[in-house]
Parts: structure tokens; sequence; C-alpha cells
């Protein structure tokens, strides 16, 4: 049997959020039926596979939710299906999410699929068209090389240093993009020219070629005196841009945005955006919805399983179920603050089973987080929305949504009608201002 020590570690490690889960992981738990039935495969796979034109499809939720892996299954789906998918984490190499403006983003695109693609077809449209910037673009590129004196695999090379400056060195951004932006739709040409070519020739029987955009959910809302924001300047300002690359296209989103005065405009454009919505684990009604519960408590057990499959999960692992179920309830359904609370707790813990104090002390380090992520105005909005399970529409609200302070959930009734409804993350009903908050509204 596992020491108790190296399995604490092991299962600490276990509990990592910032690690998608990729297809076919044993870990994996599909939470389609908690979540109002969304499954990705259907919801966008299949558009991709049976549209005869190109599509472009939105993808949101909250951050954290569970989209990566989400879109890993979607890789994996339309892979098997014959299209080809670039899939890449877009805050990873490519843009800063505190500063990220729509060039960003087709400079991103460009350098994954000229990386991907660059055995398949002839890079050199993309390759001419820097070779006619070079002599403005050189200097960002912090280099005094010819363009000319390198091989193909250089000048790309070159290429991907010049987008990596986008998010590594910030006094180069506005450089870049002040340089790039009055040339996109050159770029583009360009791209299309190299993506038409990579699809005559694409490996292993693939017919069709998807690019995954991830991570652009995590894009920071910067608004201006004239009350419009950067989510808006990219994904409606430049949406027919963004839908311009010759080939499908899958781009992740802000929450706010799609709760915005702007989402039937965004619905016109892209068709219908989905949103993967949290695990559902109370009613609007405030009982616990067992089948939610159930869902989050597999997610646990699924990663324990793996290093101790014959401990008890209820005694072994925690001391009691009632502290078992104090965590997963504190999540609110939102699977990376479920995997933090686990890393906290066992961070707490110096011998199992995790005790009702590690648990707690995890529990009040997470609410800390969120009383300071509130300010002193949004009390009475989280008051309201505890109250009413509904949120309006309306900049303040949708600040909340972002910072994840207010959780959207979705489910289908008898009839199969679906309702929507909104409430505060569980972790803020436990602090005392709002609590205060509460006392203040009508009766």
């Amino acid at each position: 049997m596992t020491n108790n020590q190296e399995l604490l570690d092991n299962l600490y490690n276990a509990f990592d959020p910032d690690k998608p889960l990729q297809p076919g992981d044993p870990v994996y738990v599909d939470c389609e039926e908690v979540r109002g039935d969304g499954d990705i495969r259907k919801d966008l796979g299949n558009s991709i596979r049976r549209s005869n034109r190109m599509t472009c499809q939105l993808y949101g939720g909250h951050r954290g939710a569970g989209k990566s892996t989400e879109l890993l299954r979607l890789k994996k789906f339309l892979e098997e299906n014959k299209i080809k998918v670039i899939y890449f984490a877009a805050d990873e190499e490519d843009i800063h999410p505190e500063d990220a403006q729509y060039v960003d983003i087709l400079l991103a695109c460009t350098r994954h699929l000229l990386e991907d693609l660059k055995e398949t077809a002839n890079p050199s449209p993309l390759l001419e068209w820097l070779k006619s910037r070079w002599q403005e673009l050189k200097d960002l590129a912090v280099t005094e090389i010819k363009f000319e004196s390198l091989n193909v695999e250089g000048q790309i090379a070159l290429f991907a240093k010049i987008t990596g400056n986008l998010k590594r060195v910030p006094d180069l951004r506005y450089q870049i993009r002040e340089k790039v932006n009055p040339h996109t739709v050159t770029l583009i040409e360009a791209l299309n020219q190299f993506i038409n070519e990579a699809k005559k020739h694409l490996p292993s029987g693939y017919e069709q070629l998807a690019v995954i955009a991830d991570n652009l959910d995590r894009i920071v809302p910067i608004f201006h005196e004239n009350g419009r924001n950067n989510h808006e300047e990219i994904f409606l300002d430049r949406n027919e841009q963004l839908k311009a690359l010759d080939c499908h296209l899958v781009y992740t989103v802000p929450i706010s945005l799609l709760y915005s005065s702007r989402a039937a405009d965004l619905r016109d454009i892209y068709s219908d955006p989905q949103v993967l919505p949290m695990i559902m684990l109370h009613t609007p009604e405030g009982q616990i919805y067992e089948p939610g519960y159930l869902k989050i408590k597999e997610v646990i057990e699924k990663r324990v399983r793996q290093f101790a499959p014959t401990r008890c999960l209820e005694t072994e692992i925690f001391d009691s179920a009632k502290t078992l179920e104090a965590l997963c309830l504190m999540s609110g359904g939102h699977v990376r603050n479920l995997l933090l609370l686990m890393k906290s707790a066992i961070e707490q813990t110096s011998d199992l089973p995790i005790s009702k104090k590690a648990v707690q002390r995890a529990i009040t380090k997470a609410r800390d987080t969120y009383r300071r992520t509130v300010e002193d105005d949004q009390w009475m909005l989280l008051a309201e929305v505890a109250k009413s399970k509904q949120i309006r529409n309306d900049h303040k609200y949708r600040k909340l949504l972002f910072n994840r302070c207010l959780l959207e959930y979705k489910y289908f009734d008898s009839e199969d009608e679906l309702h929507r409804w909104s409430d505060i993350h569980p972790l803020i009903k436990g602090i005392e201002e709002f609590q205060n908050a509460c006392k203040k509204l009508p009766s």
C-alpha cells in the first residue's frame, strides 16, 4: 500500500488546475447531463463536419470551467472525422491577456498554421509577405540578420520571434501592431494562399482543416471613455477579419461579452455561440442537486483512484462524508475551483485523512480571495442576484461574471424546456459584507 506521505504528494499533483485533460484520460468525467446536456461534439463538431462551407464559431464559459478539456475532445472528434486541427492556447506564447488586440490573434493563427503545416505546403506566400515588410519589422525581431540570407526554417523562426515579442516585450507590442495593422488584409491573403495549398496536401487522409484558438476568453476587459471595450473591438468590429481565414475556426470568447447588450449581434455574426455552464450543485430554490453533487464527487474520486484504488473516499481520504460534501459544494460546480480547494486542503494536511479543519482552512483562504476581488459597490449587486437568480444586462454584472463571482447554470425541465439561471459563488455567502448587503434588500 502506498504510504500516506507519498499518496499526499501524488494527490497534490493529481489536482493540478492548470493541466487540461487529454482525450481519453481515465480521470475525465462526462458532466453533460448536469451542464444542461451540452456536448461540444454535437454543438460545434457536427456543424463543422456537416457544413459545405467554412464555419466560424465562438465557445464561451467561465474561466476554469473545463473549456480546454472540452476543446481537446472536440479536436479528437474532428480528427476522427478526417479534419486536421491546429489547436493552440493563445495565452501561452502569443498574446498577453491584459493587453490584447485583434492583430495579436491574427499573428498567432499565422504562426501556428505556418509551423504546423510547413511540411505540407509551400510557405513562400507568407515568407514573401514578411520579406516585403522586413525593413519595417526587423528592429522588432531584435536582430540585424538579413532576411534573404536565411533558409526557410530560419525565416519561419524569425516570424515566430516577432509574434512572440507581442507577449514577452511590452515596449515592442505597440510598435508591432502599428506596423502590421495597415497590412492585415494582405497578410490574410497570403495566409489563405498558404492554407489553400495546405488543404490540397493534408496528411493521413485528412480532408478539411480547422483552427481552434483557446484561452482568448482570458483577455481582460478594458473599457474606454466612450463606453465600449476591447472585447467588442476584437469580436465585433474585426469580425470580418476573424472569419476571413479559409478554414473552419473556433475562438474562445469572454463570457461577459456573451451576456452584453451586443449578444444579439454576436448571434447574427457567428451563428449561436456555445456556452459551457457550471455543473449544477443546487436547484434555484437552494436544495442540493444530487446528480450534480455525484458528478463533482466523481471528479475527485477518479483522481484519487489512480493512486489509492482501494481506499474509501469518505473515511480514509477524508475524515467524513460531510467534510467531502462541504468541499464539493463550495466549488460552486466550477472545476478549477474544486481542484484548487483540493490542493489547498492537501497543503493543510500532514497525514490522511483530510480533516474538517483542513477543508475549512482551504475554504477560508479561497473565500478571502473573493472578498478582495469584490469592490465596495458590488456587494449589493451580488445580493440582488442571490435573491433573483438573474443577471442584469449591465457592465457591472458582466465584470462579476468575468471574475467568477457570478456563475451560470442551465437545465432542461420535464417538458424539455431550457432554463438558465445564475447565482453568486457559494464562497461569497460566508462573507460579512455580502451578508450585510442582503439585510439591506427590500423584503
